[in-house]
């Protein structure tokens, strides 16, 4: 195996590694040795990999991020491939891959509960608006062209829209009965984004 390709393969040893303990733990509770033996790699090679455990959670987080966001993009192009209502096509798949996404124990534990502490608030917010600000945008801009939703500023309306998702996810991974909230603010999410489209 040539240099390049061990690197990649440490790294990604080490990336599913910390997610597993991460989401078992918890970050305070994860010693840095523990990700370095479920991986089968020194702690030297850790370090060589990511300057530190923040880092290292830093970019287990935008894995989930990344891959959350793929999965939501994923169900809305799927969608569009089928016969129907473009609202539906759009948003309610949208909204339900994200959910559905969200029921992932890392994409809770890890995005959502972990992120804000380990990071702090700020840093959190730019890594979701990275991966929301630009797909939310993009949907937005493709229902007001098909004039489903009213001629708007899209990037207000997409920040607004981004924090009622990440409230919801918030709910649902804080809840005692997690599939019963999945299903009710499901609900509430939709009748929510229901308001925003043009009647008739």
């Amino acid at each position: 195996m040539k240099k390049a390709e061990q690197s990649e393969a440490t790294r990604t040893a080490l990336l599913q590694a910390a997610c597993e303990l991460f989401t078992e733990r918890g970050y305070a509770d994860t010693a840095t040795e523990d990700i370095a033996q479920r991986a089968g790699v020194t702690r030297g090679a850790l370090y060589y990999q990511f300057r530190d455990k923040a880092g290292l959670f830093y970019a287990v987080l935008e894995g989930i991020s990344l891959g959350t966001n793929e999965k939501v993009a994923s169900a809305i192009q799927s969608d569009q491939g089928e016969q129907g209502d473009l609202w539906d096509q759009i948003v309610r798949a949208g909204v339900e891959a994200y959910l559905d996404a969200c029921m992932d124990p890392a994409v809770q534990r890890i995005g959502l509960i972990e992120a804000p502490a380990v990071l702090g608030w700020e840093e959190k917010r730019e890594l979701d608006r990275k991966y929301g600000i630009s797909l939310i945008s993009s949907v937005l801009q493709e229902l007001m062209d098909a004039g489903l939703i009213a001629p708007q500023p899209v990037e207000p309306l997409a920040h607004l829209v981004l924090n009622a998702v990440l409230e919801a996810a918030m709910y649902i991974a804080r809840a005692d009965d997690i599939p019963a909230a999945r299903k009710e603010m499901g609900a509430s999410l939709e009748r929510l984004l229901d308001g925003m489209r043009v009647k008739g």
